[in-house]
């Protein structure tokens, strides 16, 4: 997908008795593939704050009950739960200088990053930031924040979200299953967006909801958007391709299960028998709730916070439309094809539990059971040559067949 790692500087000193230690992140919440990365250090300097003034902590109105379903929150202590209550309120506020219940600056950066991926909706902060810790008679760290708009810019680019996601969200009830909500959301996604390394704003949901073009941390940041707004559980997952690129994508759960989205790669890449275009339309559904296995074909989690195990394939969506094959027949695979055929639709995919099925499966798909299809086909349409096309995804155990019927 061509992404690029993301890129931290720091810088620390010790002063005095009193130790001052300057942490400069570099939008790190982002490095996806974004536009308007901030880059630079800045020195830590102390701000003349001295032991025997009151320090200015961010005054609290978060309760637990809003953050009860935000995943990173929950993986802290009482003590940085604090901590991340007081970024959550200073950051919805643009507030320059952010006064934290926080002994360690690079630790105080890592909550800020949970807070920016608990919230998908803070679009006007990228993640770069510089953060102070001092040691006195009373620890603490001041944050500061770059924010990319000023408070008449961010009011104005809001209302322009939420025009698109009150229209996004009028299509699906509230009362529809999770699988479905799901579902809906990653097509939307894929169908109204597309995908551009140059796309302004691509590492927040302004990007998708109104420009329409972004990369996979707008993309992922707008599923969990959404479906936090559909009452779905839902957070942001950030790792590593195949390839060892940086990319994002989601954790959901659905039903009671824990499953993994991937909003991005939502549209394939055609190897194609014959040349031309596949239908732009189609849409690869293998990361629309999807287990650890499969997930962790092609990409790998981050291991900073963890993960809960997912374990189940019920509700990936070639599983629920009979797609997913826990064994193989031939008679069964043609069958389908002619099913698909019958109907001119397409495509036809197979999706094999395991490898040793898909090897099977491949070599009589194509060394059999697509000519008879192909021969079914021309004698119901009177062709007297047939063409497909079709891609062979050796490492998904998945094949896919796209019929031309003109």
């Amino acid at each position: 997908m061509g992404r690029r790692k993301r890129r931290s500087g720091c810088l620390s000193a010790v002063i005095g008795l009193s130790a001052i230690v300057c942490i400069v992140v570099l939008a790190a919440s982002g490095g996806f593939l974004g536009k308007g990365v901030k880059e630079g250090l800045a020195e830590g300097v102390a701000k003349g704050i001295g032991n025997t003034k009151q320090i200015p902590f961010q005054e609290i109105s978060i309760t637990d009950e809003e953050l009860a379903q935000k995943y990173y929150y929950q993986q802290l202590d009482e003590d940085e739960r604090t901590a991340y209550k007081e970024i959550a309120q200073g950051v919805k506020l643009n507030v320059e200088e952010i006064y934290v219940h926080a002994a360690d600056a690079d630790r105080t950066n890592a909550i800020f990053q949970y807070v920016l991926k608990d919230f998908p909706e803070i679009f006007w902060c990228d993640g770069t930031t510089k953060s102070t810790s001092y040691e006195g008679q009373e620890t603490y760290t001041v944050l500061q924040p770059v924010y990319s708009y000023t408070e008449e810019e961010k009011a104005q680019k809001k209302a322009e979200i939420e025009r698109a996601v009150n229209g996004c969200l009028s299509g699906i009830g509230e009362n529809a299953a999770d699988y479905d909500k799901i579902l809906y959301v990653y097509e939307y996604i894929v169908d109204t967006v597309d995908y551009d390394i140059a796309s302004e704003d691509n590492q927040n949901i302004y990007s998708v909801f109104v420009n329409k073009r972004s990369v996979c941390a707008g993309y992922s940041k707008a599923t969990q958007y959404l479906l936090e707004r559909l009452g779905v559980f839902c957070t942001y997952v950030t790792g590593t391709t195949s390839g060892g690129q940086s990319h994002a994508w989601n954790l959901v759960k659905c039903e009671g299960d824990y499953y993994y989205v991937d909003t991005t790669w939502g549209d394939p890449v055609f190897q194609a028998s014959e040349g031309g275009e596949i239908d732009p339309s189609y849409i690869s559904y293998d990361y629309m709730c999807c287990d650890d296995e499969e997930l962790k074909k092609t990409h790998t989690p981050d291991t900073e916070v963890p993960l809960p195990d997912c374990v189940k394939m019920d509700f990936n969506y070639y599983a629920v439309n009979d797609m997913y094959y826990t064994s193989y027949d031939g008679e069964q695979a043609l069958s389908a094809m002619n099913d698909v055929i019958a109907a001119k639709a397409n495509p036809v995919v197979f999706k094999f539990a395991d490898s040793r099925l898909y090897e099977q499966a491949r070599e009589d798909i194509f060394g059999s059971q697509i000519k008879r299809a192909a021969q079914n086909m021309a004698d119901w349409y009177g062709l007297s040559e047939v063409k497909y096309k079709y891609m062979d995804e050796a490492e998904l155990n998945k094949i896919t067949i796209y019929w031309q019927y003109e």
